[in-house]
């Protein structure tokens, strides 16, 4: 590490109740970027147009001077969120409601307060939980209400590398993608969040140092990848969508994504290539 970090005993209750604000102008060209990101037919993205659910993770980007990194590529702790010592950091979920789009090309404002911060033990070692809650506006109105939680976790043992084995037949009336990650494809998504973990593209920071078996899939990145799913199988513009993390994905096979449909919503997972479920989420629409 690049600082000095605090002992794990450190009471963080100080940041409960912290607020941050930031502004952005929702620019045409990083919804351009994204729809090349995904293969996407860039027409759409004009100014005024809808930007599409998730999409806004690509928008109020912190901007650390690269100075200010530590070894891992994320900012030096301290400053809007805690500084917890645990090493391994993890966008562990999220809970959104949409209740207007944001529009491509318009000033939007996010304001985020840390809601909660909560330390446990576990089976792998000490956690911590920092929960973060977000709004986001435009004209005067709120577009969307988000709950994220961030996980920091203390160093354990080496990540196996999942086999690869069959999947088991999905169910009845289920849509499934298979995704095969590249590691073009991590860089780019890490580009256009201004995210330099480098578990997600220095693939000998993630073995020697983090003890992963390859390039971690990010998170977010797999979120939206199912909720472009489930709108594509709903036909429905999505009002409420939550994810959670269970088990990190990997560069070095391809995964499956499951759309199942209830009675009022979808179900959906992304599966590892050992058949474990690495994400679940749930979509409800309009």
């Amino acid at each position: 590490m690049n600082q000095e970090t605090p002992p794990a005993t450190t009471d963080f209750a100080a940041w409960i109740g912290r607020t941050e604000q930031s502004d952005d102008p929702l620019a045409a060209t990083q919804a351009l970027a994204a729809a090349a990101l995904f293969d996407l037919d860039p027409a759409p993205r004009c100014e005024g147009a809808p930007l599409p659910p998730l999409w806004h993770w690509f928008y109020f980007l912190p901007r650390a001077p690269q100075a200010l990194l530590d070894e891992d590529g994320h900012p030096r702790r301290g400053g809007f969120l805690p500084p917890i010592p645990y090493p391994r950091r993890m966008f562990a979920g999220s809970r959104l409601r949409f209740h207007r789009p944001l529009a491509i090309g318009r000033p939007a404002r996010r304001h985020a307060t840390i809601r909660d911060v909560a330390t446990k033990s576990g089976r792998s070692g000490s956690l911590a939980f920092v929960t973060v809650g977000l709004r986001f506006e435009q004209d005067g109105a709120t577009c969307i209400d988000e709950e994220q939680q961030i996980v920091y976790r203390e160093p354990g043992a080496a990540v196996p590398a999942p086999p690869v084995q069959p999947w088991p037949d999905a169910a009845p009336g289920a849509s499934v993608q298979v995704v095969v990650p590249d590691p073009r494809q991590l860089f780019r998504f890490s580009a256009l969040t201004f995210n330099a973990h480098r578990i997600h593209y220095d693939r000998d920071y993630a073995s020697r140092v983090e003890g992963y078996p390859g390039l971690v899939v990010h998170g977010p990145l797999t979120a939206m990848l199912l909720a472009a799913l489930a709108e594509r199988t709903a036909h429905r513009r999505l009002r409420e969508f939550s994810f959670r993390v269970q088990a990190p994905l990997f560069d070095l096979a391809p995964f499956r994504l499951v759309a199942i449909p209830t009675a009022d919503a979808l179900q959906l997972e992304a599966q590892r290539s050992d058949g474990q479920v690495a994400l679940t989420a749930s979509a409800a629409f309009d």
